[in-house]
């Protein structure tokens, strides 16, 4: 029996058109033709304007709150479906309400199984996302997941800038798994950030475990959200001795009053993907782009090669 080759389209949620143009342009093709009609009352519908009958479709959005990111991803997954696509494919740069990972006290939700679900009976065939809140979600699908590293992008961009005395640092606990393996690629030391919360984005305690004077220190950390602890921590290094102290975040979510914080930190520079669009400029935010990861690893998964070269860490 002949193997059956199935055409790849692209398609893009509203909020990640700019990401997904330099998805597609990097893959070599073009985003397919959908629009979005709105009703008076918010209500909206994604509407496929070409046939996606047989092919292998991409849609590309990221779900970060509020919960019309992941509507509008969800009945794109839909609407695949029922045009007949052979393969669907979310694309999700950021995966929305990872935070909410398990039960961290009684009576709430497990939101990122939640929606797992929701994602799967929607239509996605498979997922395709980058630095997950925490490693263990992937296993809340029944559907194929590629989890991507931002270090594919960030390790280039650190090694270019050629830090002398580098200590890699996590901004809590949690994250120390990520720092160590940074200081492995960099072959650099490590320290770590405890802090204590009175309530979520609310640090009442930051302290310091390992030792930061006269080191450049690089933060790192899949998101920013307020930029609370990023900030606190910067703070924090410099009045211990370090020479200078950067964070790269791979989501800059950057809600409330982020920006004004990070432009008043010590920070001397926050490096992010563009897996979320800044919601404004600033002088201290450097935007990497992780269009070329995504744009490989979805050649590779259409063309069912392997992706194993693209997990760094």
């Amino acid at each position: 029996m002949p193997t059956v080759v199935t055409d790849a389209k692209f398609f893009n949620c509203t909020q990640s058109r700019e990401l997904a143009e330099k998805i597609a342009a990097a893959y070599g093709s073009k985003l397919g033709n959908v629009i979005t009609s709105t009703y008076s009352d918010g209500e909206f519908q994604p509407s496929f304007e070409e046939s996606v009958r047989g092919s292998r479709v991409f849609i590309i959005g990221s779900t970060h709150p509020g919960a019309d990111h992941l509507m509008e991803m969800l009945l794109m997954l839909d609407a695949a479906k029922r045009a007949s696509a052979r393969h669907i494919t979310a694309v999700m740069p950021y995966f929305g309400w990872a935070r909410q990972d398990r039960k961290d006290k009684p009576r709430v939700p497990i939101a990122a199984k939640m929606i797992a679900s929701i994602l799967e009976t929607a239509g996605a065939t498979r997922i395709i996302t980058m630095d997950l809140h925490a490693d263990q979600i992937q296993g809340f699908f029944e559907k194929p997941v590629d989890h991507l590293f931002a270090s594919t992008v960030f390790l280039p961009y650190l090694r270019n800038l050629n830090l002398s005395n580098l200590t890699i640092a996590s901004p809590d606990m949690g994250g120390s798994k990520r720092a160590y393996a940074y200081s492995k690629a960099l072959e650099s030391d490590v320290v770590i950030c405890y802090k204590q919360r009175v309530k979520a984005n609310v640090i009442s305690h930051m302290e310091l475990i390992g030792n930061v004077e006269g080191r450049n220190v690089v933060l790192v950390d899949d998101m920013v959200d307020t930029a609370g602890t990023l900030t606190k921590a910067a703070d924090l290094m410099m009045e211990r001795g370090a020479v200078s102290v950067r964070a790269i975040c791979t989501h800059p979510v950057l809600s409330g009053e982020a920006y004004e914080r990070v432009e008043k930190s010590k920070l001397q520079e926050l490096i992010v993907t563009d897996s979320i669009p800044l919601k404004k400029e600033s002088r201290k935010i450097k935007v990497v782009s992780c269009a070329d990861l995504f744009a490989d690893v979805m050649n590779r998964v259409h063309n069912n090669r392997s992706i194993s070269s693209k997990f760094i860490m």
